[in-house]
């Protein structure tokens, strides 16, 4: 169900001035001694998170689309965000510690299906409870096998899940192809698959097949950006480029370029335009924030924190708002958003350390 939202100009304005002072009283000094370190990634996991939520908040919730923008309009770059650092961080993990491809699959797919099922469990039940509403038996049995071929945002038991069947085919698919001799070839190959299946009659809704187009190329991209960075060749460019952006007018100048890419390319999508300019011009947006992040000298916790349970967030916030409203019926938009981000931060962490409780007590060791 949406919502209407009175003043919701000014609303924005109040949201976005609590937001950014809370944002930047949780700035420290960077401590980052890599390129692409774990908390950058986790920082850019949670702008990821947060750009997602403003856009089903101010896109699809709120009958009136003002409120929210133009914090609402990254939805695609922070879907695209997150099949990339999936990429990157799965190739890194699996140089570093060379898992068999039993032990891949026993560790990677224990963390995507567990909370997963913990939230259909949860949302299942609540829905049956307090909305009297069932699903059929054959959705059931596709959600929680981690196929869902439709995204009807307020009929559908939580349709922002068609990301999870995109992410779960790469999971399947990329230690098969994950070959250390030629690991080049990985991220080609990873481009190549789903271009030629996306061509096929696949029983899935337009709508999510149109959204796969749109976001297939970007976990390839992070794979290759994990190989380069691996690679000892790249030490050495890499102090280059550090020693280039040493001198303070090119840095500078180079921020300024990227800030001004990220505003021209956010305010101007290429939706409508057809899926290859659009996909095109939402990597280059991707590409100019990652490259802002990696240059910035201080660090978001905020961001930093919604990172790390930015996975568990996205399992759960579109139900919640969608169909429950917590705050939005009680509390002027501005404060109720707020509210939405710090509750779903909570249920987030506690989704989080449930799993992570149910992994030690089946494997006796947590991975």
């Amino acid at each position: 169900m949406q919502i209407r939202i009175d003043n919701p100009v000014q609303q924005t304005i109040i949201f976005s001035l609590l937001f950014f002072i809370i944002l930047f009283l949780t700035v420290r000094k960077s401590n980052k001694t890599n390129f692409f370190d774990y908390s950058l990634t986790q920082e850019l996991k949670g702008f990821a998170m947060l750009a997602i939520i403003f856009s089903h908040v101010g896109y699809f919730l709120s009958e009136d689309q003002q409120f929210l923008f133009p914090l609402s309009i990254l939805a695609g770059v922070g879907v695209n965000l997150f099949l990339f650092l999936s990429g990157f961080g799965l190739t890194i993990s699996t140089l570093r510690s060379g898992l068999t491809l039993k032990n891949f699959y026993r560790k990677r797919l224990v963390k995507l299906f567990l909370p997963l099922w913990f939230v259909l469990a949860l949302l299942i039940g609540i829905d049956l409870i307090i909305l009297h509403r069932s699903y059929p038996l054959f959705t059931l049995i596709q959600s929680f096998l981690g196929f869902f071929p439709k995204a009807d945002l307020f009929q559908d038991l939580n349709a922002p899940l068609w990301y999870f069947s995109l992410i779960f085919f790469y999971y399947l698919i990329f230690p098969l192809f994950f070959w250390k001799k030629t690991v080049y070839i990985t991220p080609l190959v990873l481009l190549i698959i789903p271009f030629f299946l996306l061509q096929l009659p696949l029983p899935i809704d337009p709508s999510v097949l149109s959204l796969y187009r749109l976001h297939f190329v970007s976990f390839p991209l992070g794979v290759f950006f994990g190989l380069v960075t691996y690679d000892k060749i790249f030490t050495i460019l890499r102090l280059d480029f550090k020693n280039i952006l040493s001198g303070n007018n090119l840095k500078y100048i180079l921020t300024l370029f990227f800030i001004v890419v990220f505003i021209f390319t956010s305010f101007n999508s290429g939706v409508d335009k057809g899926k290859l300019i659009e996909q095109t011009i939402s990597l280059i947006t991707m590409f100019s924030i990652i490259f802002l992040f990696i240059i910035k000298k201080i660090e978001f916790l905020f961001l930093n924190l919604y990172g790390m349970y930015s996975y568990e967030v996205y399992l759960i916030h579109w139900p919640l708002l969608s169909r429950y409203d917590l705050f939005y019926k009680y509390l002027p938009a501005s404060l109720a958003t707020l509210l939405y981000l710090g509750f779903f931060l909570v249920i987030g962490y506690l989704i989080n350390k449930f799993g992570v409780y149910i992994i030690r007590k089946l494997t006796k060791n947590y991975i």
